[in-house]
């Protein structure tokens, strides 16, 4: 997948708040990889303030397990990059909002990092409405650093849609 121009992160946040304004619906992000990329690309609408609540940049594990009580087991036993954790972080920022939907990001955007099960690229994301169940997928992006949060922002983003 190409990374996405910042046009195309800006009609993508565009579509979302009107989704989200009509609906009433407060957003809430748990972002590791893109570092508020997210936060920073839906702040970037006039009028965000009306459906945005908060961003929670959380790179380190004593800040996932803070700001989003993400369990000191599932980073011991499942690692930053997986399922369990992204899972937790969705949960952890409805939690410690006052947002309706939530989104969270963790990943390895490179150059370094990567292993051979979790290659540079890999990135779990979630979403989540309050009182629902959180989903979550896998993504495997190329390109560098800079293209793997690109294409984390989009489909964070997009994932959005169906909630």
């Amino acid at each position: 997948m190409p990374s996405p121009t910042d046009a195309q992160l800006r009609a993508l946040a565009q579509s979302l708040g009107e989704r989200l304004r009509g609906s009433r619906d407060h957003l809430v992000t748990a972002e590791s990889c893109t570092g508020g990329w997210i936060a920073k690309t839906v702040t970037d609408v006039a009028g965000s303030s009306d459906w945005f609540d908060c961003g929670m940049a959380a790179y380190s594990y004593e800040a996932k397990q803070a700001l989003l009580g993400v369990s000191p087991q599932t980073l011991e036993t499942h690692g930053a990059v997986s399922r369990e954790t992204a899972i937790e972080m969705v949960s952890g920022a409805l939690v410690n909002s006052g947002a309706s939907v939530a989104v969270a990001v963790t990943g390895i955007a490179g150059p370094g990092g990567g292993t051979a099960d979790k290659p540079v690229g890999t990135v779990w994301i979630a979403w989540k409405r309050r009182g629902g169940y959180p989903r979550a997928e896998v993504f495997h992006f190329e390109g560098d650093r800079e293209a793997v949060r690109r294409q984390t922002v989009a489909a964070a983003l997009e994932g959005l849609g169906p909630l």
